[in-house]
């Protein structure tokens, strides 16, 4: 089982992480890549970039994630890198790749960890607008 996991300050690469899962027996890979996108509709203002902190536990907790959903029975191999840091429109967040023998498996590990990751990791986003204001985002 070939397992890739990141927390990175710098710019994720999708060709990174399709080299990562390559598997002699996968017949599909699956991949999520998270852009950073200009608008937020709960948020009055356009987006200009996020900015990710992370909680010093973070990285330990994306490998935990990450392990449980490459354990699963089929899954061949597994990627995920989240950024932290300033990370601008466009540019990717989080990317994640999976491969499997047959196409439904990767879909539904790599959704599984898409909302494992949003919903578990000790990261906060702050969203910084153009304007050169700034809102928190999913802090309560």
């Amino acid at each position: 089982m070939n397992l890739q996991v990141r927390l990175d300050q710098g710019p994720l690469d999708i060709a990174t992480h399709l080299a990562a899962v390559q598997d002699p027996r996968a017949g599909a890979v699956a991949s999520f890549i998270g852009l950073v996108r200009n608008h937020d509709p709960s948020v009055t203002g356009a987006v200009a970039a996020l900015e990710y902190s992370a909680h010093p536990d973070a990285e330990g907790v994306l490998r935990r994630l990450a392990a449980e959903a490459a354990a699963r029975e089929g899954v061949l191999a597994l990627a995920v890198s989240h950024r932290i840091g300033l990370v601008g429109v466009g540019e990717a967040a989080m990317i994640i790749a999976v491969a499997t023998a047959h196409r439904a498996l990767a879909f539904q590990v790599c959704s599984e960890l898409v909302e494992s990751v949003k919903a578990d990791l000790p990261v906060w986003k702050r969203e910084v607008l153009v304007d050169g204001s700034h809102v928190w985002v999913g802090l309560t």
